[in-house]
């Protein structure tokens, strides 16, 4: 079973380097082969990301098949930028920009690798419940009641909680409204149980996400654009990567998933599957999919 590891998100540098493994950020015997080397490849995963979690459950089934050994630890956004910097993780696959995790970026960019894109259609929001009679956010402030004076948050080290709380609240006069710090499943909860009942509601969210298939949802307008356009998810890796894995890294620079693999994937995770261990319904997405998933390491 994956080994899971969840760090805090005010965890220093100094701290995040003692969670490696034994041997985590030195060479491997296959570093300058094709082959697995002696050691786990190290994915970080940020926790509440479903979209990240989908890529890189799908990626583990994959790197495992091929012979690999493959450690997935879920992480608050900070730690994991910090460890990949610090070469005690190897990978993560949710780095969105330019804008979400601009910051991180800045701050580590020269030591880490930005092995580019896999998904264009990334985008920040606030959904509300479809049948409600808001549609802009610069509608909102003078409609709080409807939703309970109240927007649904999720993670707070998350970077969408960031550009909520930081421009969008005080951009459209929301000071007023309580920006609710929680986490993407109590968020999603929250979300379900107000859609059922037929009440009204005010979440973050992003796309993609497996939520606007199934709820009744939709975003409202940002016409001051203080949620940012569309992003894309990139993959950034250690600097020691492209040596100890060199075919992993070759893999995940040309690794592309369009959106409607992407809810697929997460739809069969997240939404028809109740439970956490994905193992299986990854191995039987990839079944339904494998031409598709064969094509990521031909």
């Amino acid at each position: 079973m994956t080994k899971r590891k969840n760090l805090l998100a005010g965890l220093a540098l100094a701290g995040a380097a003692t969670l490696a493994l034994a041997g985590c950020s030195g060479s491997s015997d296959g570093a300058s082969g094709d082959g697995p080397a002696d050691r786990p490849v190290e994915i970080a995963v940020f926790n509440g990301w479903d979209e990240g979690i989908a890529a890189s459950y799908l990626w583990q089934a994959i790197l495992e098949e091929k012979g690999y050994d493959v450690e997935l630890t879920y992480a608050d956004v900070a730690p994991v930028y910090q460890g990949l910097a610090g070469g005690d993780f190897d990978l993560v696959l949710d780095t969105w920009l330019p804008i979400t995790h601009a910051d991180y970026m800045e701050q580590y960019g020269d030591d880490v690798d930005d092995l580019g894109a896999w998904n264009d259609e990334a985008k920040l929001t606030i959904a509300v419940n479809e049948d409600s009679s808001i549609t802009s956010l610069d509608q909102l402030a003078a409609s709080a009641d409807q939703v309970g004076n109240r927007i649904v948050g999720i993670e707070p080290g998350a970077g969408l909680m960031r550009v909520t709380s930081e421009d969008v609240v005080p951009g459209y006069g929301l000071e007023n409204m309580e920006l609710v710090e929680s986490s993407t499943p109590a968020m999603l909860a929250e979300l379900k149980k107000a859609t059922d009942a037929g009440q009204d509601i005010a979440v973050t969210l992003w796309r993609p996400h497996w939520a606007y298939n199934a709820f009744p949802v939709r975003d409202l307008e940002d016409p001051k654009g203080l949620l940012g356009d569309a992003e894309s998810i990139h993959s950034v890796g250690a600097k020691s990567l492209e040596s100890d894995f060199p075919e992993v890294h070759e893999w995940i620079s040309n690794f592309k998933m369009p959106s409607d693999k992407l809810y697929s994937l997460e739809d069969a995770m997240f939404n028809a599957y109740d439970g956490d261990d994905y193992g299986p319904v990854v191995k039987q997405w990839i079944a339904d999919n494998q031409e598709w998933v064969d094509a990521l390491t031909a």
